[in-house]
């Protein structure tokens, strides 16, 4: 069974989009290429341990296993060598993309306190979106009592769309939040 945020793309976005911006042909609508989930761990270098509790968390989250992501240069005033582990993340794409998008927009950006929409100018000028929370703690999968530590994170909606105005219109038809 297809998830309901990929139906809901093929039956209400394609059309929405292909009237409002003219698009001749169905494969010239833009459409959600990847999502790119990233946790940086400076603290990964001083405590071991918060790099599996990390990974586990974003496991949890994404439905897929993390890469670890490695440090290129030694910066001595950060105490970081090259090859030192300094984050994860996770590339979604198909299914899996669609599930953790559903799942970001209707159940853990309304857990945000005094959750006002997400910002309109995080748009990168060739169709993606970045988003930065806070906390894990806003899914459903991650258990509160067992966290050690809160974790932000950065969320990159990677789209065919070729400029922002589309990109935007693309997730709003989806779902997107955005503030007013």
């Amino acid at each position: 069974m297809p998830p309901r945020l990929k139906d809901k793309y093929e039956k209400d976005v394609v059309s929405g989009m292909r009237e409002q911006f003219k698009y001749a042909n169905v494969m010239q609508v833009p459409r959600v290429q990847k999502v790119v989930l990233n946790i940086g761990l400076g603290e990964a270098t001083s405590n071991a341990t918060s790099l599996e509790r990390a990974s586990g968390d974003l496991a949890a989250i994404a439905g897929q296993h993390p890469v670890v992501t490695r440090a290129k240069k030694s910066i001595a005033q950060f105490r970081v060598r090259a090859g030192m582990p300094v984050g994860l993340m996770v590339t979604l794409r198909s299914q899996r993309m669609f599930e953790f998008l559903d799942k970001l927009m209707n159940a853990a950006l309304p857990r945000i306190r005094d959750f006002r929409g997400v910002p309109n100018d995080a748009f990168d000028g060739r169709g993606n979106y970045n988003l930065g929370l806070r906390e894990q703690i806003l899914f459903p999968e991650i258990d509160y009592d067992k966290i050690d530590k809160l974790r932000g994170m950065e969320i990159t909606i990677v789209t065919s769309a070729k400029t922002d105005e589309e990109a935007k219109r693309l997730l709003e038809l989806m779902g997107m939040p955005f503030a007013k």
